[in-house]
């Protein structure tokens, strides 16, 4: 699968329902050999800014979730691999920055911080996705991710 392909079927798991990381997550999930229930059960939680509490965007979240499984530390001693992980999230989060201006929910919605912070989703809806950014930065955070694996040779 090319990386538009994968750009392309992020942003159609999104319209399907998916939160914005579950939808970056699923679009690369198979190459790292998780089934499609075990790849929205990871991302679950990181949808809304981060339990749709307009943190980090939820996109963002996705991609960097998928750099923990190209760099990691598997022992926790292994200050060179978390250096590598690291390093890894904040070039792909200048890349993000760069396209968006931010990685914050909440700026990328426009909110206010007297907004309330509700767990329930709104209902995806045609006036839900003509107001929002949410399509843009899940396919923003899939093309960088699939950026970094055709340059790394993994796409």
């Amino acid at each position: 699968m090319t990386k538009e392909e994968r750009v392309q079927r992020a942003v159609a798991f999104f319209k399907e329902g998916y939160n914005c990381s579950q939808s970056v997550v699923l679009a690369y999930a198979d190459m790292y050999g998780f089934t499609k229930e075990q790849a929205c059960h990871i991302s679950a939680s990181f949808g809304g800014g981060i339990g749709r509490m307009r943190l980090t965007c939820g996109a963002a979240c996705g991609m960097f979730l998928l750099a923990g499984l190209e760099r990691c530390a598997v022992e926790g001693s292994d200050r060179a691999g978390k250096t590598a992980n690291y390093a890894l999230v904040q070039e792909l989060a200048e890349k993000f920055k760069a396209e968006t201006g931010t990685i914050c929910c909440s700026e990328l919605l426009g909110l206010s911080k007297k907004d309330p912070i509700v767990p329930t989703p709104e209902a995806r809806t045609p006036q839900y996705y003509a107001k929002r950014p949410c399509p843009k930065m899940v396919e923003t955070a899939a093309r960088i991710f699939g950026d970094f694996l055709e340059k790394e040779g993994k796409l």
